[in-house]
């Protein structure tokens, strides 16, 4: 593969047993269904991961992917720019299940809404917040403006800021274990 590959769900399905599947979600939005065999180390733990992910992909060619594809995207470029090759999954695993490709939700797992879901309420929350505060204290209308410009900023550089702080939030991290233990495997 080459670092600017991009598969569909299609051309994904027919490979998933030859391909090393790398979720880049956080871990409540992979318990809520991701590709089968998907192994899950959120974008935010990335970094920490190259070693072990370089070592599966000297054993075969990686697909990363997300519920859209845009984090997958910010992760094959952090790949990319550590040596390694991987390609993205068209339009994430929203894509997928709309296509009724299979995806696997673990038996107990604890599961979280998806982060834009996440992003859409505490956005709408700080601006409601803000507007309903402003009446009395015209100041707090700043919190809606400063959220407003963020979206701005959030849409016109294709990252998110609100995402990356709701990520560090407990439900939406990795457990030391399931990290680690996700690690080893990959590192093989």
């Amino acid at each position: 593969m080459t670092a600017s590959i991009a598969l569909t769900a299609h051309q994904a399905s027919g490979r998933l047993h030859e391909l090393t599947v790398i979720d880049v979600r956080t871990p409540g939005e992979y318990a809520s269904g991701h590709l089968p065999g998907a192994y899950n180390v959120p974008l935010d733990h990335l970094e920490e991961a190259v070693p072990a992910i370089k070592a599966a992909a000297e054993r075969g060619d990686l697909l990363v992917v997300c519920a859209s594809g845009a984090r997958s995207a910010q992760a094959c470029a952090t790949l990319s720019h550590n040596g390694i090759t991987a390609a993205t999954l068209t339009g994430g695993t929203d894509t997928w299940t709309q296509l009724g490709h299979d995806i696997h939700r673990p038996e107990g797992a604890r599961a979280a809404w998806a982060m834009e879901r996440q992003v859409r309420l505490a956005a709408g929350s700080l601006v409601l917040a803000g507007v309903v505060l402003g009446r009395r204290l015209p100041k707090a209308r700043l919190l809606s403006a400063g959220v407003a410009g963020g979206l701005v900023f959030s849409a016109l550089t294709d990252t998110c800021g609100m995402a990356r702080v709701l990520a560090k939030l407990p439900h939406n991290r990795p457990r030391a274990d399931d990290l680690r233990a996700t690690l080893a495997a990959l590192a093989g």
